[in-house]
C-alpha cells in the first residue's frame, strides 16, 4: 500500500518537470481511476497542491461513491479546500455516507466552511436522538460516531484558528484544555462536536451544551464545560457546581476552573428602564 503511494509520487515528480499541464492532469486522472485504493488516495491528496480550477478537481465530486473509506475521507478533505458551491453540494451528499467516519468528516468540513448544515449535523451528533429534529444520522450511526477518536488535522487547525473566544481581558483562550481533550484516545466524536460548537452563540447550541453537562460520557461533559466556560457568561457558573463532585477528574477540574473564570467576568449590566 505504501509502495503504491511512493510510486505515484515518483511518477509525478519524474514526468511533470518539463511536461505540459495537460500531461500532468492526465497522470493524476489515471491515478484517480487506478484499481489500487492507496494510489487513488494519493492522487486525491496530491490535488491539494493544484489549483482548484484544475480539471481533475471535477472528478472529486463524482468519487464520493468510491468503495474505499480512506479514499472517501481524502475526497471530503479535498472538497473542503475547494470552497465552491459545487463542492459544498458534494459535501452535503457525503453527510449521507453509510460510514460514520465519512459523514462526520463531511459535517466538520461544512462547519469549517460556515455552512449551516455543518452546525446542524454537529448538533445532531451531540444530542443523539434526544431533542433533535435533524435527520443527519440514524441511531446506529450516532452510536458509532461515539467511537471516533483522534480528529483530522484539518479539524485541529480549525479549532486552533477559532480559539480566540475571550473578549474579556485577563481570560485565557482554553487552547491547552482543548488540546488535552483532543489528545485523549477516549474522547468521543460527540465531545469533538461539543468543542466545535464553542463559538456558536445560538440558543439551540446553549441548550444542547447544558444538556451535555449531564451526559453519561465523561468526555462530552468535559467538552461541554469547556465550551460553556468560553461564553464568559457568569450566569452559567451555577450549572458547573454539581460537576465539582464528578467522578472524572478531567470534568471536575474543568468545572472548578470554569467557575473561577466566570467569577472574574463582570456581570452584565441591567438595561435602564425607559
Amino acid at each position: 500500500m505504501m509502495r503504491a503511494g511512493f510510486v505515484l509520487l515518483t511518477i509525478l515528480a519524474g514526468r511533470c518537470g518539463a511536461a505540459t499541464g495537460e500531461q500532468c492532469n492526465q497522470i493524476i486522472e489515471q491515478a484517480l481511476a487506478d484499481k489500487n485504493p492507496e494510489t487513488r488516495k494519493q492522487a486525491v491528496v496530491s490535488l491539494s497542491l493544484a489549483a482548484t480550477g484544475a480539471p481533475a478537481f471535477a472528478r472529486l465530486e463524482g468519487m464520493l461513491a468510491d468503495k474505499d473509506v480512506e479514499v472517501r475521507l481524502a475526497i471530503v478533505a479535498g472538497l473542503a479546500e475547494m470552497k465552491t458551491d459545487s463542492a459544498k453540494a458534494a459535501l452535503h451528499k457525503a453527510l449521507e455516507d453509510e460510514v460514520p467516519e465519512v459523514s462526520f468528516a463531511a459535517a466538520k468540513a461544512l462547519w469549517i466552511l460556515k455552512d449551516p448544515a455543518g452546525e446542524q449535523a454537529l448538533l445532531a451528533v451531540l444530542q443523539k436522538e434526544s431533542k433533535s429534529s435533524s435527520g443527519f444520522v440514524s441511531k446506529q450511526k450516532r452510536d458509532a460516531i461515539r467511537m471516533l477518536h483522534t480528529p483530522h488535522s484539518m479539524f485541529l487547525f480549525a479549532l486552533r484558528a477559532g480559539a480566540g473566544l475571550a473578549p474579556v481581558p485577563g481570560l485565557g483562550e482554553g487552547v491547552t484544555s482543548m488540546e488535552a481533550l483532543l489528545s485523549d484516545p477516549n474522547v468521543s466524536g460527540r465531545a469533538q462536536a461539543a468543542l466545535l460548537l464553542a463559538k456558536d452563540k445560538s440558543d439551540a447550541t446553549l441548550a444542547a451544551l447544558r444538556d451535555a453537562l449531564l451526559d453519561k460520557d465523561w468526555s462530552v461533559r468535559a467538552a461541554a464545560v469547556h465550551s460553556l466556560a468560553l461564553r464568559n457568561d457568569p450566569r452559567l457558573a451555577q450549572d458547573f457546581e454539581p460537576l465539582l463532585d464528578d467522578k472524572k477528574e478531567a470534568v471536575r477540574l474543568r468545572a472548578a476552573a470554569a467557575i473561577l473564570r466566570l467569577s472574574a467576568v463582570p456581570a452584565p449590566k441591567k438595561k435602564k428602564k425607559a
